[in-house]
């Protein structure tokens, strides 16, 4: 399915209402997609749709609950699923954590995953879709600051691949890709995980960024999935997002 044919198409976005949910939910109904825009923040949708119009339809739920994504996909028949959902970790080395603060992404970013890829292999979604995973940079570079952070990110890339095993041994025909943001200071997660690890080495912000290059930024993210979505020519599991582009991994 190419980008002009998303349009008319119906995407469900999880955490819509801030970071890359909110610009990939902009992108998508940029190019004529019908956003489902799922996120706990009910006035954050509301904004969003005020925005966005009635391409932009805000459901507000826990995308980690168990009974929402079957709910959710049934309602609305999606082509497309986009699982942004998360947690923001507390920021602490090792010793400073409770098991309560290095669980806590897995409660949220691994269970929502869990449940909208196994809700989409059970129902299932139509030969052609996809489902797009949110992991992250750190899952391949660990992330000492934030508790289980990079393990449950880790675990997200798996239920992705995973899924995407069982849809060749059914022959569904479902694409699942999951995409690994490098940290970026661009989202208000990303930027107090900067600022933290700029604390850790005993530098200024701009200073520890000195050596990132370019930011990653929402708009650019968006504008990424927005071609991985619409172009079936990336085969690859799972990709490395940078300023420069997607690398394979």
């Amino acid at each position: 399915m190419s980008v002009q044919q998303l349009a008319g198409t119906t995407a469900i976005v999880t955490g819509a209402s801030r970071g890359f949910g909110r610009s990939t939910a902009r992108a998508l109904v940029g190019a004529g997609v019908r956003v489902v825009g799922v996120a706990r923040d009910g006035d954050a949708l509301e904004e969003l749709r005020t925005e966005l119009g009635d391409g932009f339809v805000p459901e507000p739920a826990d995308a980690a609950d168990p009974s929402v994504a079957g709910r959710l996909i049934d309602a609305y028949e999606p082509r497309t699923l986009v699982l942004n959902a998360g947690t923001t970790p507390v920021l602490a080395p090792l010793q400073e954590q409770s098991w309560d603060t290095f669980r806590a992404a897995w409660e949220t970013d691994v269970r929502q995953a869990f449940h909208w890829v196994r809700e989409s292999l059970l129902r299932p979604l139509p030969s052609g879709s996809t489902v797009l995973s949110f992991s992250s940079g750190a899952a391949v570079n660990g992330s000492p600051l934030s508790g289980g952070y990079a393990g449950a990110k880790a675990t997200v890339r798996f239920v992705s691949a995973y899924a995407a095993d069982e849809s060749a041994r059914q022959s569904l025909g479902i694409r699942y890709v999951s995409v690994l943001p490098k940290l970026t200071p661009a989202t208000g997660l990303g930027s107090g995980a900067v600022a933290a690890y700029a604390a850790l080495q005993g530098v200024d912000v701009p200073t520890f960024l000195s050596g990132f290059g370019p930011t990653l930024t929402p708009e650019l993210v968006a504008a990424t999935v927005l071609d991985l979505v619409g172009d079936a020519g990336w085969e690859d599991l799972a990709y490395l997002l940078t300023p420069g582009g997607l690398k394979p991994l």
